[in-house]
């Protein structure tokens, strides 16, 4: 079994039901799980002031532990990102410390990547996702993968229009040996012009957000589109982008009116629906390494070397 770190890096702990639930969960898993000193602080919105918070870092940095996993989201780590030690961050992920977590966690992965090249795993965070009332069993098989070292890529079914469209395009590896990289749109968009985004040219970019609007989804994307970054890549992958209001205002607009503009406007391959997002199926990602997409059909891989 493997040693599990918790730690707060962004925003406070609200839901202390759920967290002692992931906690429990994990130890009836076998792991040995330590809860930093400052995972339940709160000042503000934030689980602790942003010196603190970066002290929590450290702590999990030097831990030891073979995963290091946020406790939540929620938004502070941009606010924190000058202040961190990334030699200290590179050095324990040398010494076999996966670090793990999703959402707000995406400029700590965003920033570690372009500072470091050092690779990270988007993943699940404790309270929302293992310590959700009812666990999904996939994504427990994906975590479980990676802490046992396993994985080796994520499969999935892309939807029926995306095949409809890619129809004529040849079956096969769509793109090889690119650096994986992104996360939640928003938080990566926010980075952009800064020396937290990483400067990836034939990678391959997944994305997800929540409780954003589909013409607010689009206009991040048109962001990345002008700024050159989607036409770099071999591949854009999208998640899941979920809680948002359609209203009668839109006359049709939706989330596949933004990716079929988006396909008008690239040459780059944009597939869909990969699990990954807020949403309880999700499967673990290792951003940093390097991956190939293949895809026959309705089938999608994403393959990655063994041992990252």
């Amino acid at each position: 079994m493997s040693s599990i770190y918790v730690y707060s890096p962004s925003g406070a702990v609200r839901d202390r039901v759920a967290f002692k639930r992931g906690l429990q969960r994990l130890k009836t898993l076998g792991h040995t799980v330590v809860v930093d000193e400052g995972a339940l602080r709160s000042h503000q919105r934030f689980a602790g002031s942003d010196a603190e918070r970066v002290q929590a870092i450290e702590r999990a940095c030097a831990s030891q532990a073979d995963v290091a996993l946020i406790s939540r989201g929620g938004y502070g780590l941009t606010r924190i990102l000058p202040a961190l030690n990334y030699p200290q961050i590179a050095k324990a992920i040398d010494r076999g410390t996966r670090f793990m977590g999703l959402s707000d966690f995406t400029a700590f992965q965003s920033a570690v990547l372009a500072k470091t090249g050092a690779h990270t795993w988007a993943g699940p965070a404790l309270g929302e996702d293992l310590g959700a009332e009812a666990l999904d069993d996939i994504m427990l098989a994906c975590f479980d993968d990676v802490l046992q070292g396993q994985g080796e890529g994520v499969g999935w079914r892309l939807s029926s229009a995306t095949q409809k469209f890619y129809s004529r395009r040849k079956a096969g590896t769509w793109a090889r040996d690119g650096v994986l990289w992104g996360g939640n749109l928003a938080v990566l968009v926010s980075l952009l012009g800064t020396p937290y985004f990483p400067q990836i040219d034939r990678g391959v970019l997944f994305l997800e957000d929540i409780a954003e609007h589909p013409y607010r989804i689009e206009r991040m994307l048109t962001q990345l589109l002008h700024a050159g970054v989607l036409a770099r890549q071999q591949a854009i992958v999208l998640g899941q982008f979920t809680q948002f209001q359609l209203t009668a205002h839109d006359k049709g607009f939706k989330l596949a009116s933004v990716v079929a503009w988006l396909r008008s406007n690239l040459k780059v391959p944009v597939l869909t629906d990969l699990p990954f997002g807020h949403v309880p199926t999700k499967v673990c990602l290792p951003v940093g390494a390097p991956v190939s997409v293949l895809v026959e059909e309705r089938d999608a891989l994403i393959l990655w070397p063994h041992g990252h």
